[in-house]
């Protein structure tokens, strides 16, 4: 299925150089390797399951969670540390497991959905989203929603906030995995070991949408052959040399060895005084790139995600965690 050629390593920074330098038409000087930790081989799981689905579907997923200890001795939660134990999971626009599955906008009731209030003066906002695979939303550092369900079935969300302008929209979006530690998955078409891909997409009433106006991060990168697949430049954590969509990606090969960089998230990422000046613009992916042409929970709402794009950092396959963030004036 794969177009791309695996580079070797020896002539992987090269390449990766100026294969950015043509992408992006610009002339930046790489930087060393800053922040990353390296992490080899599967995790330990420690929780085997964060949600169970009640009802009986085709493409159901464990959502498990591990631990990994790197290179450097530090500790850390795969596919990511999440709120979704803790946090108000968000109404459902589509959720097989919860037997919301309505056919179109016409069939859609949100009166119910709870709002949750950021300013008690604020506008009411509408908003409805989808993850591939799991999102947690923030307004002004207050955690308005959870994805109810982090991995599979594919479901959208309906949430409802109350703020007033300006504010910061802040999510983290986490592409989860099978295979702890490595990044991958047992693909439906191609086997143990695939890497899967993302996305976020997400529109709501006061004129917000996702497009390549939100700024984008990436924290947790994986299935490498070498940690040297990940060159850090123009505080893009850049994989220009492994394919950045399917079917251009190709498996790594390296199964249960592969590597993982991770980055450590910021403390204070979902507040509004967070500078992230510095990080790069959102990528826009189409819905042929991140595979919904076909999912009901996206697709069958045209009118709801209208003028809104799937989002994503540098590397729509490799890139497994997120931070995503948007501030409205």
């Amino acid at each position: 299925m794969s177009r791309s050629i695996l580079l070797s390593s020896c002539r992987g920074a090269i390449v990766a150089a100026a294969a950015f330098a043509v992408f992006f038409a610009f002339d930046a000087v790489a930087q060393a390797p800053g922040g990353r930790s390296v992490t080899q081989g599967r995790a330990k799981t420690v929780i085997d399951d964060l949600f169970r689905c009640t009802v009986k579907v085709s493409n159901h997923r464990i959502s498990a969670v591990g631990t990994i200890t790197s290179t450097d001795g530090k500790v850390w939660t795969v596919p990511a540390e999440t709120a979704y134990q803790t946090g108000a999971k968000g109404a459902d626009l589509f959720n097989e497991c919860n037997k919301v599955v309505p056919k179109n906008v016409k069939e859609v009731s949100a009166p119910n959905v709870p709002i949750v209030e950021v300013d008690r003066d604020g506008e009411v906002i509408t908003g409805y989203i989808v993850a591939d695979n799991y999102f947690e939303m923030y307004v002004n550092g207050k955690l308005i929603a959870v994805d109810a369900v982090p991995y599979t079935p594919f479901n959208s969300t309906i949430v409802k906030f109350k703020a007033k302008k300006p504010y910061t929209y802040a999510f983290k979006v986490v592409d989860w995995e099978e295979d702890l530690g490595l990044g991958t998955e047992v693909g439906v078409r191609d086997g143990p070991f695939y890497q899967g891909d993302a996305g976020l997409i997400a529109r709501f009433s006061d004129g917000t949408v996702t497009d390549n106006s939100w700024k984008v991060q990436s924290f947790y990168i994986a299935p490498l052959k070498s940690p040297d697949e990940v060159v850090e430049k123009a505080n893009i954590h850049m994989t220009p040399g492994i394919g950045r969509v399917h079917p251009g990606a190709p498996k790594p090969g390296c199964t249960d060895r592969c590597f993982a960089v991770h980055y450590p998230i910021p403390k204070d990422w979902a507040l509004p005084r967070f500078d992230d000046s510095n990080w790069p613009r959102a990528f826009e992916y189409t819905d042929e790139d991140v595979g919904v042409t076909t999912l009901f929970a996206y697709t069958n709402f045209p009118e709801l995600f209208r003028g809104a794009r799937w989002i994503w950092s540098f590397n729509l396959v490799f890139d497994n965690v997120v931070i995503a963030r948007k501030t409205v004036r």
